[in-house]
C-alpha cells in the first residue's frame, strides 16, 4: 500500500470508530506500530485534528470532514450482500430504511461499479420472519433507543408463563430466532428472552434512567466475566 493511501485510510478508521487504538491500526494496515505513530504525527502536522496519545488511542476533532467516498467494486457488492441479507431478518420499518439507504449509495457508484454491486449473486429469502416478530421486533428496538419499560406475558422454554415488567438493553440475533437483553424487574437481574415466546408486550409509558449495574455495559462485562470463569 502507498503511503497516502496508508494516511487516507488511517483517517478513515478513526473517522468511524470512538477511539482507534495505535495496535488496532498497526493490525489492519499490516504494519508496525511505529510506522502508525509516525503516520499520526504527520497527519497531525498537516492539519488534521487527530486527538489522543500513544497508549490511549486517537480520534477525530468536531467538524472535521472528507468529500464523499468512492466505493470500490468489492466494496460495493459488500454493502449490497450485507443489506440483502440484513432486510430478511430485521423489522419491516428498518428494512425499508436499509434499501432508502442501500439506493443512495448505488446512486453515487460509478456505472462500472454499480453494474457489478447489483448483479451479485447473493440473495436471502424475503419475509423469513412472521410478522408478528417483526413487529414485536421493531418495537423492541425503539424501546431500546427510547428507554421506556416494557410488561409482557412470557413463556419459557419449559412453557411456563410469567408476568414480567423489563428494561430493554438491547436485541440481538442468533442465525435463527432474535433475543432481547433487559433488566427484569420481577428477578431483580439481568435476562434473556426468546421474541417468540412472548405472549403479549405492551410499551409502558415509564421510562428509565441508566442506574449502575443495570446497563447494558454491565451486562455485557458480567457475561465476560462469567465466561472467563
Amino acid at each position: 500500500m502507498r503511503r497516502a493511501d496508508r494516511l487516507f485510510q488511517i483517517v478513515q478508521i478513526v473517522r468511524g470508530r470512538r477511539l482507534t487504538t495505535a495496535a488496532f491500526l498497526a493490525e489492519r494496515l499490516e504494519v508496525s506500530e511505529r510506522t502508525v505513530y509516525r503516520d499520526i504525527a504527520d497527519l497531525q502536522h498537516q492539519g488534521v485534528p487527530l486527538e489522543g496519545e500513544a497508549g490511549v488511542g486517537y480520534r477525530l476533532g468536531a467538524g472535521f470532514d472528507l468529500p464523499p467516498l468512492m466505493f470500490t467494486q468489492d466494496e460495493a457488492a459488500a454493502l449490497v450482500a450485507s443489506a440483502r441479507l440484513a432486510q430478511s431478518w430485521v423489522d419491516t420499518a428498518m428494512a425499508r430504511d436499509i434499501e432508502s439507504a442501500l439506493g443512495k449509495i448505488l446512486s453515487v457508484l460509478s456505472p462500472a461499479a454499480r453494474v457489478s454491486a447489483e448483479s451479485l449473486a447473493l440473495y436471502a429469502p424475503a419475509y423469513v420472519l412472521d410478522e408478528t416478530t417483526r413487529d414485536r421486533l421493531q418495537l423492541l428496538r425503539e424501546a431500546v433507543q427510547t428507554r421506556n419499560k416494557l410488561r409482557m406475558d412470557y413463556r419459557d422454554v419449559a412453557g411456563a408463563p410469567s408476568q414480567r415488567t423489563v428494561r430493554p438493553l438491547g436485541c440481538f440475533y442468533w442465525g435463527k430466532v432474535w433475543t432481547f437483553s433487559a433488566w427484569c424487574e420481577l428477578r431483580d437481574s439481568f435476562r434473556g428472552f426468546r421474541i417468540d415466546r412472548i405472549d403479549r408486550i405492551e410499551l409502558l409509558p415509564e421510562r428509565f434512567r441508566n442506574e449502575p449495574g443495570k446497563t447494558l455495559a454491565d451486562m455485557l462485562r458480567s457475561l465476560k466475566s462469567s465466561a472467563r470463569e
